[in-house]
């Protein structure tokens, strides 16, 4: 005890960061209800005292878990440079980017499940999260403004409804994935089917953007992103 007391006194913030990713890994697992805090604090190598003395009581642990949810995805996306790319590459760039997050994060996918159950009750406490979008969805609106003068897209459509089709597109399917494996017959998580899953996405949106038909768009033979965001588990 004397060590670990120690430990957190000179690390305190190394102590809060653990004590949150196990949180997130409990709360993703488990949901809100099902999760613990003991399991928690023995994950971060921590005690209940320095649980509520870094982050607060569970539900306050359980929101400062979100908030770092979001707070991740939008800052990755913020890398993405959709600002120098040519607007339907920056689409493209920002469906490939949205499907390989949800695939390489799907604690994400099972957080933000677990929230829509409870009605987004501990997301309304937050004001860091709704700072985060605004930028994000100014972002979207520029490429889609560019778009449309360059003569590239035939309409300006709203960018929150665009990111929401984007994101449905792929959450739906993930989510789904089990369920719609057994009733299609298909293995919807092989490489080969979410390589498929991502080109049908790419050619559904930019059709819908360009007014082109879907069977024009090809895989994007652009820059790939970083390593760490383009590889699925």
């Amino acid at each position: 005890m004397a060590k670990r007391n120690l430990k957190w006194q000179r690390d305190p913030e190394g102590m809060r960061l653990r004590i949150l990713e196990a949180a997130k890994q409990e709360f993703a697992t488990h949901g809100l209800a099902g999760a613990r805090v003991d399991r928690i604090a023995a994950e971060a190598d921590a005690n209940k005292r320095m649980l509520y003395y870094h982050v607060g009581k569970k539900d306050d642990l359980y929101l400062a878990v979100l908030e770092g949810a979001y707070e991740k995805i939008r800052g990755e996306e913020r890398g993405l440079d959709l600002e120098h790319l040519a607007p339907p590459d920056a689409i493209r760039r920002l469906i490939e980017f949205t499907w390989t997050y949800f695939l390489r994060n799907p604690e994400f996918l099972a957080l933000l499940q677990t929230e829509n159950l409870a009605r987004a009750k501990h997301l309304k406490r937050s004001s860091k999260v709704k700072s985060l979008h605004s930028p994000f969805v100014e972002m979207i609106r520029t490429v889609v403004r560019r778009g449309v003068d360059s003569g590239d897209f035939k309409v300006a459509v709203d960018p929150v409804q665009l990111y929401i089709s984007i994101a449905a597109l792929s959450f739906f399917y993930l989510s789904n994935s089990a369920t719609l494996s057994v009733i299609f017959g298909r293995d919807l998580l092989s490489q080969r089917a979410k390589q498929e899953r991502l080109t049908h996405m790419t050619s559904l949106v930019l059709s819908a953007l360009t007014g082109q038909a879907a069977a024009l768009f090809q895989l994007p033979k652009m820059p790939r992103l970083p390593r760490t965001a383009q590889q699925p588990v």
